[in-house]
């Protein structure tokens, strides 16, 4: 019997994904939601709130940490934990196409399925972006995988036909303890390739380097720009080839100059979405690293608002003191929003908001920024995840643009003006 422990978005994913095979299953949640609850048992699913089990297998969703005491129980029962890329490579028959690092995982994802489906190939891409990698991998003809390091802590055989490798730098220490535990997790993805497999990977990241010319695999190097944004695309394009090549098939050169007229754009990543009077509103949700956020606050215009918080992943403070200059007031939110804050050390306002609902959070960190500019730029950059407050970061955004509309924000983009 297998137990599914998590619902939320990749849970629930794993359970329509076991209801297509007819597999039985049962589900836990440490903090069942009444409406995700409903959705299993509508599904067929039974729930094991006591954890009986026995299991041979416990699907576990990337927010449960694998040293979890009920996972170290299920294990010291003979249950075997693994995650939903694992399941999707061990049910179906689809070739995957992984893709991860500390920063660039999600564009590159994006850009590879479109470009592999502007060469006529039916790629869909899921996993830690949107949907789950489970939902889309039966209806592709190659699925496009953004795996997370807390995906990728929790895979055994899972071997996807081209890996893409970004780059390893600091992130999630607040989860895997060490530099030494993330990057392991994170090389996960290289294991079990083979000479038949394709591995694309930063050429200038010598500890990338390092582990690519100890795999198998066909190498695909690539020299990263200084754009992130061109960097990612040059893996995007790397990938592409990488798959055309395993399938014998030449690059259509037309159809790719069309592909690159019209890239996708990961949501929630420095979007100025709406406008009140001279302040604009500017969404980077899902700017939870260092290097993210201090790109985000010397972008954004000055005064600048800036909404930060959430739970901390271990995040290195030191780059961002330069640029508080910048900043008018520091709006901190959620469980180590003021602590984060304080330690940015003196020299900026800071307002603790205090609300504990994500969105009262959100509404009042936004009128504080109101009553304080009359120009510059309220950025929601939170430095952390959202996981205290908010189901992930997409619903933080949408919490902070319901907040700005809902306090005199007017819909607008840069090219509108």
């Amino acid at each position: 019997m297998m137990l599914v422990y998590g619902l939320g978005r990749s849970g629930l994913g794993v359970l329509r994904f076991l209801k297509a095979r007819g597999l039985a299953a049962h589900f836990y949640d440490d903090q069942p939601k009444e409406a995700e609850v409903q959705e299993a048992l509508a599904l067929g699913f039974t729930p094991d709130w006591e954890l009986a089990g026995p299991y041979e297998e416990v699907v576990a969703a990337p927010g449960v940490p694998l040293n979890h005491p009920n996972l170290e129980r299920l294990r010291q029962r003979g249950a075997m934990v693994l995650g939903e890329a694992e399941l999707a490579y061990r049910l179906s028959s689809t070739p995957i196409i992984g893709i991860t690092g500390t920063a660039g995982k999600t564009s590159t994802t994006l850009f590879t399925a479109h470009l592999l489906r502007g060469q006529g190939i039916r790629a869909l891409e899921g996993g830690n972006v949107d949907p789950p990698l489970v939902s889309v991998v039966d209806e592709a003809e190659v699925a496009v995988a953004e795996l997370s390091s807390f995906q990728l802590e929790r895979i055994h055989a899972f071997r996807p036909r081209v890996a893409v490798l970004l780059n390893l730098g600091v992130d999630h220490l607040d989860r895997h303890g060490s530099l030494a535990a993330y990057h392991g997790a994170k090389l996960n993805l290289l294991k079990n390739l083979t000479p038949e497999d394709a591995l694309v990977y930063n050429a200038a990241d010598p500890r990338v380097r390092e582990a690519a010319q100890a795999s198998p695999a066909r190498p695909y190097p690539f020299t990263p720009a200084e754009d992130p944004r061109e960097s990612n695309l040059q893996a995007a394009l790397k990938a592409t080839q990488a798959y055309l090549d395993l399938l014998g098939r030449p690059l259509d050169q037309e159809a790719l100059s069309a592909s690159l007229q019209t890239l996708p754009a990961p949501p929630h990543r420095f979007q100025a979405f709406a406008r009140k009077g001279e302040v604009v509103f500017i969404d980077d949700s899902i700017a939870t690293r260092t290097a993210s956020v201090a790109a985000a606050l010397r972008a954004a215009p000055a005064p600048i608002a800036w909404i930060l918080g959430g739970e901390d992943k271990g995040a290195d403070l030191e780059p961002l003191k330069p640029l508080l200059p910048r900043v008018r007031v520091v709006l901190a939110i959620g469980r180590d929003g003021p602590r984060m804050a304080q330690a940015l050390g003196g020299g900026v306002e800071v307002v603790a908001i205090e609300e504990k609902e994500g969105r009262a959070a959100l509404r009042r960190a936004v009128a504080e920024a109101l009553a304080r500019l009359t120009a510059g730029s309220v950025l929601l950059a939170p430095l952390a995840q959202s996981f205290d407050q908010f189901r992930d970061y997409k619903d933080r955004a949408q919490a902070f643009r319901e907040a700005v509309y809902a306090l005199g924000g007017e819909p607008w983009t840069p090219s509108s003006s």
